[in-house]
């Protein structure tokens, strides 16, 4: 009989390949992710057909893949760089243009609709469609080329043109109004007044008049960069709630920066000297993205561009060097409109009806919405955005940077293309928006300063406060003629210099506006080049990372006036005998003085009545305590009691982050650079891995400015600084706050954040040696 024999399977063989295709499939998942996110990552030897080139293009790369653009022509250089903007900053330039367009929330979702409502009300893609058809022919088709380069790489891609595409989709084809838009944003970021005067009309009424004024202090300095060497308040407050400041809905804090340029008489090289250093907010990756372009005829341009735009933005061409700083001119005003009825408002030619407008928002992970936009004959009405709109008036703004025929895109061609300190006047004079301070050296040896941008003139009043727009009485008539402003040209000092203090001359006979930022940082950048009759470029690249605070020093015997408390406020007090005002990391003193300031701030303005949280004094306002005018702000004990009280709640304060002993505490350990990914910061791990962070010195009030956010981290300062000697084709070197690629995987992430943060310059000439290359081909 034959034995039949069934083979019975073991239940734990199932349970072992069960086991292993669960460890598996996270393996191949990851597997796949990363190789996703590999192929977003350019290649060192590549090559790409580019339609309208008029001959190849050969772009080769340095180890800090800092590009060398070989181009035929200006046109064919634009294309180029469009392909390498797109390259490494893709995603910057998505949000650009979407925060630009007010399209933010289609891929942040509601986080981003305070900022994309107020963008849209202004309308600024309207008003850069409308600057497009202005331009003359040749700045459009060069806005032209340069998207063509940008929707070369696109097409080339997809998705894979950067990690954030790979989740988003592959983006939309860059058109030339995009590149509009960054200009338009930046009329945002460097053009503030119109929260001043909603903020001061809101204290008005709690202040008396003169209190009032003591908050915005006069400046009183020369005014002349050749010397260095009304509804009620709870309205208001919706309003300003309603609307976005920048650092709370996009990291856009105030901006400030520095330019001096001196004649070859002060240059050991022979040539004229010129340094920049623009501060803004502090992102990851930088604003800047540093280039060289290389044109037939000895022509080329180095410096800093910005993704989004086709051209040297600060930077160099072979005859001429320029910089700029934000003048901060009063070129903004709001208006209190009447109204009558719903959709009529009063004008002194009788009723007049709003222009209204409808904008649809997107919205990620939610239903839209509808957004209704009325607009004055001054501009649209800002309180629209209130949650709860009331009573019969509305608030209207009046923007310079939002007016017909903002021609700022044709002057910075003409500023690329300019040879000498006249073609650079002639470039100036078209650049619309913002306000700024051009300065400018020339390889003839001159040095200039122009400042550029529509400034009003104004029927009456000084544009401090809101005004009444029913009866015209308060009209824009026109704007500053630009001859009339207070250009400085070959100065017979051979120094110019400007730190965003005030530029209006006393006896000036035009009017750029009241409030205007303290000059101590344009007094040390005079200390310090009077220290030698002849600079070289290193000595202005030491001067940019510089970090003695003359408003420390100013401030501190308000500090050690009184008698020296006991305890750790005592402990405190006794480092800062003898300091010089240097915020060095490796130091306590300029966290003790920080924190101190701060602390004054809010006793002095509590004290004047100023509500908690109505206000943040500037430290223009804290320098009048020192003076007995200011004494009415310190309460019935006096400033010197005010300082005590401040200096222990100071101590207090930082012990309980930093320890109990003072002498221990670094401000490095408190003054950090913290540059993170818009999206990646919000994923635990890589958040921590990609994070971009080093000890700063600086703060400020510094020339190495370390703008400070609530916990003294550095928010926003000097993310480029670049140095120019006319002398030589080759004299230019730069450091951006990142590193080149906006793609967090690349090795060029962050590789240029230790030199810049250490204060380092790095050359950008025409002959380093290639470590990528790039063709590009008709």
């Amino acid at each position: 009989m034959a034995l039949a024999l069934r083979h019975v399977r073991s239940p734990w063989r199932w349970l072992r390949r069960a086991i292993l295709l669960l460890v598996l499939l996270p393996v191949l998942a990851l597997a796949l992710v990363a190789g996703a996110v590999w192929l977003t990552l350019p290649g060192t030897e590549a090559a790409l057909r580019l339609a309208g080139l008029s001959a190849p293009v050969e772009i080769e790369f340095d180890a800090r893949g800092i590009p060398r653009i070989r181009a035929a022509t200006e046109r064919d250089a634009a294309m180029a760089l469009g392909v390498l903007h797109a390259r490494d900053r893709l995603f910057q330039m998505e949000m650009t243009r979407r925060g630009g367009a007010g399209r933010l929330s289609e891929v942040a979702g509601p986080s981003t609709l305070r900022l994309d409502r107020f963008v849209r009300t202004l309308g600024l893609l309207q008003h850069a469609e409308a600057d497009l058809a202005a331009l003359p022919a040749d700045a459009r088709d060069i806005l032209e080329a340069y998207a063509a380069g940008v929707n070369a790489w696109i097409a080339e891609r997809g998705r894979f043109a950067a990690p954030e595409f790979l989740i988003l989709g592959a983006p939309e084809p860059w058109k030339p109004v995009d590149s509009l838009l960054w200009g338009k944003v930046m009329g945002l970021w460097l053009s503030g007044n119109w929260r001043t005067e909603t903020e001061r009309a809101r204290l008005a009424t709690l202040l008396s008049p003169e209190r009032l004024q003591q908050l915005w202090p006069s400046d009183d300095s020369a005014g002349r960069p050749d010397l260095a060497a009304l509804p009620d308040a709870a309205r208001f407050a919706g309003l300003l709630a309603a609307t976005p400041r920048w650092g709370e809905d996009a990291p856009l804090p105030e901006s400030a920066s520095n330019a001096w340029a001196v004649a070859p008489s002060h240059s050991v090289t022979g040539g004229a000297l010129l340094a920049a250093d623009p501060h803004l907010a502090l992102q990851a990756p930088a604003l800047w993205y540093l280039a060289r372009i290389e044109l037939p005829g000895g022509r080329f341009l180095a410096g800093a561009t910005a993704p989004a735009v086709p051209m040297i933005v600060i930077g160099r061409n072979e005859r001429l060097a320029w910089g700029f700083t934000t003048t901060h001119s009063d070129t903004q005003d709001v208006f209190v409109e009447r109204l009558r009825g719903s959709d009529t408002y009063e004008t002194p030619d009788g009723p007049r009806p709003f222009t209204i407008r409808e904008e649809r928002i997107a919205i990620r992970g939610q239903p839209g919405e509808v957004l209704r936009v009325r607009e004055t004959r001054h501009g649209p009405v800002i309180s629209d955005l209130e949650e709860e709109p009331q009573g019969d008036r509305v608030l209207a703004v009046s923007m310079a940077s939002l007016a017909p025929a903002d021609t700022q895109f044709a002057g910075l061609l003409a500023l690329n293309r300019a040879g000498s300190i006249a073609q650079a006047r002639a470039a100036a004079a078209l650049i619309a928006s913002p306000a700024q301070n051009l300065m400018v050296a020339d390889t003839a040896g001159g040095i200039a300063m122009f400042l550029t941008g529509r400034t009003p003139v104004r029927a009456a009043g000084d544009g401090t406060l809101p005004v009444p727009g029913w009866d015209g009485a308060h009209d824009w008539t026109g704007w500053i003629p630009f001859d009339a402003m207070p250009h400085v040209q070959a100065p017979a000092s051979g120094v110019l210099v400007n730190a965003n203090n005030r530029v209006q001359p006393p006896d000036s006979d035009i009017f750029l506006g009241r409030d205007w930022f303290g000059d101590w940082r344009f007094r040390r950048i005079g200390e310090l080049l009077r220290q030698r009759p002849r600079h070289a470029p290193g000595d202005f690249a030491a001067m940019q990372a510089d970090a003695v605070s003359l408003l420390a020093r100013e401030m501190l015997p308000l500090l050690l006036a009184p008698p020296r408390p006991s305890g750790a406020a005592g402990a405190a007090r006794d480092l800062l005998v003898g300091w010089d005002g240097a915020m060095q990391t490796d130091l306590p003193q300029p966290l003790i003085f920080n924190a101190w300031l701060r602390e004054l701030a809010q006793l002095a303005l509590a004290a004047g009545g100023v509500p908690d949280g109505a206000w943040v004094a500037g430290p223009e306002f804290l320098r009048l305590l020192r003076t007995p005018e200011g004494a009415d702000w310190c309460g019935p004990g006096g400033c010197e009691a005010l300082s005590i009280q401040a200096l222990e709640a100071a101590v207090a304060s930082l012990a309980s982050r930093f320890g109990p002993e003072p002498a221990g505490w670094r401000w490095g350990d408190a003054h950090r650079v913290k540059l993170e990914h818009p999206l990646l910061r919000l994923v635990p791990w890589l958040a921590d891995w990609l994070r971009i962070e080093a000890p700063t010195p600086g703060d400020g009030q510094t020339v190495n400015r370390g703008g400070m956010g609530r916990d003294f981290s550095h928010i926003h300062g000097p993310g480029l600084r670049i140095v120019m000697d006319l002398a030589s084709p080759d004299g230019v070197a730069a450091a951006i706050a990142t590193g080149q690629s906006g793609n967090p995987f690349s090795r060029h992430w962050s590789d240029l954040n230790a030199g810049w943060a250490a204060g380092r310059l790095e050359a950008l000439p025409a002959g380093a040696p290639a470590v990528a290359r790039l063709r590009l081909e008709p």
